[in-house]
């Protein structure tokens, strides 16, 4: 088991500890991702299952459980929740997965934030849905957020990659 393996399990008892005694926001944005992070390093497709589905329950009942919480949270929330419902979808192919991630984060678009959007356009084109793939992709690139790299490299867009459109929402950014 390589180290970083242990260090994450180790911390997962940590904060199950903590849940039990003062469960907050927070916290379970952190065991949420470190369930996460043990779905990228494991390499048995159940293993990966289980773990996604510790995390959604985690992320999902956090968005619900706590009557107030700052909206930065909310939404750190809601995106770690959307990338696991993305994970499942690269699992699985499943497409109600990436209808899944729309859900959640479609009523939160009013917020102008690039992960958002970003997130919105891997679901649409992970659905082959390239009109709403371009209309959220185009709103990405105008953000703080955007991140070239990731626009250009991320495998989800090799369906519109060589699209006109795609490479033109890269030269409007650039000039």
């Amino acid at each position: 088991m390589f180290e970083n393996t242990k260090q994450i399990i180790s911390r997962i008892g940590e904060t199950d500890q903590l849940y039990l005694s003062n469960n907050t926001p927070e916290l379970a944005l952190e065991r949420g991702d470190l369930r996460l992070q043990l779905v990228t390093i494991s390499n048995s497709k159940q293993e990966q299952v289980h773990f996604l589905q510790e995390a959604i329950v985690l992320l999902e009942t956090a968005r619900i459980e706590y009557d107030e919480m700052p909206m930065s949270l909310y939404i750190k929330l809601s995106l770690h929740l959307a990338k696991a419902y993305m994970i499942f979808f690269e699992l699985t192919k499943e497409k109600r997965y990436a209808l899944i991630t729309q859900q959640i984060l479609k009523p939160m678009t009013q917020h102008e934030n690039g992960d958002i959007y970003f997130m919105l356009a891997y679901a649409s084109v992970s659905k082959n849905d390239f009109a709403l793939t371009r209309h959220w992709l185009s709103k990405y690139v105008k953000t703080n957020e955007f991140d070239l790299e990731l626009y250009q490299q991320h495998p989800a867009f090799n369906a519109v990659r060589k699209e006109a459109w795609f490479t033109q929402l890269i030269q409007n950014k650039l000039h």
